[in-house]
């Protein structure tokens, strides 16, 4: 019986406080503004290149440190 009147007391609150709201729609003045673009690209060669290696083989020290395994990385039989 007190759930039941729970319940109606906070619809009939929900109800009555959705019908007080009094929103009104406020316009707004907008203003427009032209944009202008100016845009200065500067392109610049570089003389000095550097070239980076790329490691293609097996024994590369960059890949063989990426690549490490540890003693017990090993499958086991059960």
């Amino acid at each position: 019986m007190k759930t039941i009147l729970t319940f109606i007391a906070v619809v009939f609150f929900g109800t009555v406080a959705m019908a007080n709201q009094g929103s009104k729609e406020v316009k707004v003045n907008t203003i427009t503004v032209g944009v202008e673009l100016n845009i200065d690209l500067h392109t610049s060669v570089k003389k000095n290149r550097e070239v980076a290696r790329l490691y293609k083989f097996k024994n590369s020290r960059v890949k063989k440190e990426l690549s490490f395994t540890t003693k017990k990385n090993t499958a086991k039989l059960a």
